[in-house]
């Protein structure tokens, strides 16, 4: 035989080549026990062993699945359909029964709940970040409602980064993480391991594994609830859904958890497994309409949950609209530079200015105290290279500018437009705006009487405003 065709021989049996006994008996173990009994027999004889080996060999293998799992659940569903409406509403009315917040946070965290099922058809898994301003506003009782009807949930109040995408890897989990302002705050790797699980693309990380330091890639996908007091990282809350919660009034009443009825809980978590196998195919084709009031990365994270409602009733619609218009309607995830040029913007126009120098901008950002401004260096002021370096981030540039008689470096509001069009969604009209300038000898004027117009490119309105020029 030449060569070539032992070659081709070697491949031909490679590609023909029978499942290992190791593969085999992880099938096997992976089925329902009454199809594992209707296939044991033909299974024993196409593995050449007696069907008592088979068996032992086979709850082996399912024991050592229970103990490498951690005891994660596997819920078996509802024998019957579950209406998704009803299914909806029982999980929203559940909570609210043991939680204070606002409907459209019960109602979210319903939505969310049924995405943890369904974690295979979706492409973006937004986290459900659960926080308040203070302890004892029930932040740790809704994660642990979220953990009793997610799906195979893991919780912890601490985690490492390694054991975070090793533990995604191995068992495939819903991550419930509690006291997350205590551990999370400073830990920028494990916060970065998170952020890459937001999109099902890019969830990954790669590490080197073992003595030989090879290259492996380990999944970070999957469904993670946070809870802790505060605001997260900004990149954190901007791949979230924000469940709100405050601390109970005297007259307001809820039942205690830890007196649900038995049976509460498993029955709605069948119920949505039972739900997810029914629905999977629906939610994996919807292309849901989303509210034009949420920004693109708001529209990304409530995808999923407006797919799932598109299985319930046209009113389960609505409620999610409602939820993601009052959650996530209002940006409140700005970045510092984003802050920044807010904060310049009000400057500009407060001021009514066409330019203004590094000196002066940065003492107008100081004057106000409630601005973070006055302590952003650590505790002292911003400095003007630590302006320029976060604008140069929007292509924007202290140049050399006049200002009557002297020059100074500065900023002339041109520079700016395209940077206020493109990241405040507030910004103001500016559209043919004459302004009259008037010397004062060393101001802000270019020269006595000088007329300039500057025209907002937006063109939203055709408003004219006259406004004079002094030094600031």
């Amino acid at each position: 035989m030449s060569d070539l065709e032992q070659q081709a021989t070697e491949l031909l049996e490679s590609v023909t080549k029978k499942e290992t006994d190791k593969e085999a008996l992880k099938r096997l173990a992976a089925m329902s026990i009454l199809d594992y009994n209707r296939t044991r027999d033909e299974e024993a004889k196409n593995l050449g062993v007696i069907v008592s080996a088979l068996d032992r060999a086979v709850n082996e293998c399912r024991k050592k699945t229970r103990e490498t799992t951690e005891g994660l659940p596997d819920v078996e569903p509802w024998p019957h359909p579950a209406n998704p409406d009803e299914l909806l509403t029982s999980i929203s009315s559940t909570v609210s029964r043991f939680i204070v917040c606002d409907k459209e946070t019960a109602d979210t965290a319903a939505l969310w709940v049924c995405m943890t099922w369904l974690m295979d058809v979706v492409h973006i898994a937004p986290l459900a970040v659960i926080t308040a301003p203070e302890k004892r506003c029930g932040k740790t009782q809704l994660l642990t409602i979220l953990g009793n009807l997610s799906y195979r949930p893991l919780s912890a109040s601490n985690i490492s980064t390694a054991a975070l995408y090793r533990c995604i890897e191995a068992w495939n989990p819903t991550l419930l993480l509690d006291e997350t302002d205590a551990f999370m705050k400073e830990n920028e790797e494990l916060r970065c391991v998170i952020n890459s699980g937001h999109s099902r693309d890019n969830a990954y990380v790669i590490r080197t594994v073992g003595d030989e330091h090879t290259p492996k890639r380990f999944s970070t996908w999957g469904a993670k609830a946070l809870s802790g007091i505060g605001h997260l990282s900004d990149t954190l809350m901007d791949r979230s859904i924000v469940l709100e919660l405050r601390r109970k009034l005297g007259h307001e009443n809820v039942d205690r958890l830890r007196y649900a009825e038995p049976g509460l809980f498993l029955t709605l978590s069948r119920k949505l497994a039972r739900f997810a196998d029914d629905c999977r195919e629906q939610v994996r084709r919807a292309r849901p309409m989303l509210p034009d009031a949420l920004n693109d990365r708001a529209q990304d994270n409530w995808e999923p949950l407006f797919a799932i409602a598109e299985c319930a009733s046209n009113g389960w619609i609505e409620k999610a609209t409602k939820a993601a218009l009052k959650l996530s309607g209002n940006d409140k995830t700005d970045s510092i530079g984003n802050e920044l040029l807010a904060d310049i913007q009000e400057v500009f126009e407060t001021k009514n200015v066409t330019k203004i120098s590094t000196a002066n901008l940065i003492a107008a950002l100081l004057g106000d105290e409630e601005k973070s401004w006055a302590t952003y260096n650590r505790g002292k002021p911003l400095s003007p290279k630590q302006l320029g370096n976060k604008l140069k981030g929007y292509d924007i540039r202290s140049k050399t500018i006049r200002f009557g008689f002297e020059t100074a470096k500065g900023y002339e509001l041109d520079q700016f437009t395209d940077a206020f069009d493109r990241y405040l969604s507030y910004t103001l009209p500016l559209l043919s705006v004459t302004l009259s300038q008037t010397n004062s000898g060393n101001g802000l004027s270019d020269s006595d009487n000088e007329s300039v117009t500057v025209t907002d490119p937006s063109k939203r309105n055709n408003a004219t405003h006259s406004a004079k020029i002094v030094r600031i």
